[in-house]
């Protein structure tokens, strides 16, 4: 093949690119050659160019998911598995299935509660009936708080004694006892004594989980704290190994964990490139500041929280924890800032947030200006004033998980902040209004499908896919053309990837997704049912729904 012909050429469709539309697009050694009419492209065949039927498909940049769990979501398929908004009994029911199943002395794992959709605080009495013997800990929708039976708690060596964690908490019954709610790093705490899955489930747990995303048009993704599920040196490895034969086809940015109270995590950080491949950078640091905003009342909150928690009429029950002090904090984010290294914050109360930013200016101040793109995730509460100075020291938001519209989640949420605070949830459009660097991410699997058609969907909405009477912060909605924004065009450049991906022009490479529609063209409420058929990365084709025709 000479140089003057493509290796690729798509059309029979349109193509959305930063001006308008065209025909289709030529692709050679991976880089969008042409964008143009029909005629003029297929002046570019040469003998052995694949030609792609569009077949009236749209082609869009590829998607980019920055803060995801695909190990979590991947081993948690294969677990006991209640669906979001479960009241008690179903939920109770689901397990006993499951408990009645289990082998021998194996325990039973799984997830997803809340309180609200439980319709009263779970305890471990209420597993005891189910399961009296063989342990049971499930997690809730958020992956911050556990509930476990009393054989589980026996496992763990948790009884009367045991005092709260640093970060953490047990929930107590009326004799100062664990009642089997733990909370952040007291869930970590008995989750450490559950059987981890071994290396050979993990690897399969993160194949399937990059197929659904490939199969979503996620062309990019940063996987949001590596160990969460199985610990960090198995999902480094399965990482590894995959990318070694060729089954990562996404880019991924991995991001390792710190704690100033794990001495370990300086050891993997440091070791990070060994690691490294063409597809998987593992250049971002994960700090967890806080909680959730929910009846665990473990979000940072500045203002305290609407709600009260039985038996907790303290500082921490009335405005959340800071997981780590801020000289600390500052020191960390300056170090990993001079190492070249990008620190994603767990932040979702805005107390949270302003240590987060903090701890960036002190890292500007000390460093001055660099290419590190720090970004504060979640932001589920962030005042005012902290999103005009985002802005001035060049910190980005990252909104997740997707549930800027009603869920179960979010009436946990709801009843724990008030509904003045709510008013003001996710506040995207603030953000964006302020000049800020804004992405999105998943969450996934504290949300049940990865699906970014929805998120994008219900950005400019704030209902349910589709719509519904309910909403929820409807004075945050935006454009569809900012909300596809977020996933394409400011993904990249928080990825420090701009001048390669999130647009369609020649020069970029070519990380394209074909669907069945174009986004812009139809109601909003039908943005979500977006079907992917065709994900190209760099020109190659890594998925193609089932039943779409070949090249020609």
């Amino acid at each position: 093949m000479t140089d003057s012909h493509a290796d690729t050429i798509l059309v029979g469709g349109q193509v959305r690119t930063g001006s308008g539309r065209a025909e289709g697009l030529a692709v050679r050694a991976g880089v969008i050659e042409a964008v143009d009419g029909g005629v003029e492209l297929l002046e570019r065949r040469g003998p052995d160019t694949r030609v792609i039927d569009l077949a009236g498909g749209t082609v869009l940049p590829g998607l980019h998911d920055l803060h995801v769990h695909p190990v979590y979501a991947g081993v948690r398929e294969r677990r006991c598995k209640v669906p979001q908004g479960s009241d008690l009994a179903r939920t109770l029911s689901i397990v006993a299935e499951h408990v009645a199943r289990a082998a021998p002395g194996a325990w039973v794992l799984g997830g997803q509660w809340d309180a609200s959709a439980l319709g009263t605080s779970p305890d471990r009495t209420m597993l005891d009936a189910i399961a009296p013997d063989r342990p049971v800990l499930l997690e809730d929708t958020s992956g911050h708080s556990s509930w476990a039976n009393s054989a589980a708690l026996r496992a763990a060596g948790i009884g009367p004694g045991t005092p709260d964690p640093p970060g953490g908490l047990f929930e107590r019954d009326t004799a100062g006892d664990p009642n089997g709610v733990q909370r952040e790093t007291a869930a970590e705490l008995l989750a450490a004594s559950a059987p981890k899955p071994a290396d050979e489930e993990v690897e399969a747990a993160l194949e399937w989980a990059l197929g659904e995303m490939l199969s979503y048009g996620i062309t990019s993704f940063t996987e949001a704290a590596v160990g969460f599920t199985a610990g960090p040196r198995s999902e480094l490895r399965a990482y590894t190994r995959l990318a070694a034969r060729g089954a990562v086809r996404q880019r991924v940015r991995l991001s390792l964990v710190w704690s100033p109270y794990d001495p370990g995590c300086d050891d993997l950080i440091a070791m990070r490139n060994l690691c490294a491949s063409a597809r998987v950078a593992p250049d971002c640091v994960k700090i967890f500041l806080d909680g959730v905003p929910t009846d665990s009342h473990t979000a940072a909150m500045i203002e305290p929280y609407a709600d009260t928690v039985e038996g907790r009429d303290d500082e921490a029950g009335r405005h959340g924890m800071l997981a780590i002090a801020q000289p600390d904090l500052d020191r960390a984010v300056t170090r990993f800032d001079r190492m070249g290294l990008t620190v994603k914050f767990h932040a979702a109360g805005d107390a949270a947030v302003r240590a987060a930013l903090d701890a960036v200016e002190a890292a500007r101040s000390a460093n001055g200006p660099g290419p590190c793109m720090h970004n504060v995730g979640h932001c589920t509460f962030v005042t005012e004033s902290d999103i005009v100075r985002a802005t001035r020291i060049g910190a980005t938001f990252e909104v997740s998980p997707y549930l800027w519209r009603p869920s179960p989640i979010c009436a946990d949420i709801a009843a724990a902040v008030g509904p003045a605070a709510i008013r003001r949830v996710w506040p995207v459009r603030e953000m964006l209004e302020g000049g800020a660097l804004v992405v999105a991410g998943s969450d996934w699997c504290v949300v049940p499908s990865v699906n970014p058609w929805s998120a994008i969907e219900t950005l400019v909405t704030r209902r349910e896919p589709g719509g519904g009477a309910d909403s929820f912060g409807p004075d945050q909605a935006i454009t569809l053309e900012q909300a596809f924004g977020l996933f394409t065009v400011n993904a990249a450049r928080q990825e420090g990837s701009a001048h390669r991906v999130g647009r369609i022009e020649p020069g970029m490479l070519a990380d394209v997704v074909v669907v069945d529609r174009d986004p812009f063209d139809v109601p909003i409420t039908q943005v979500h049912a977006t079907e992917v058929r065709m994900v190209l990365v760099e020109g190659e084709t890594v998925f193609e729904a089932e039943g779409r025709q070949g090249p020609k």
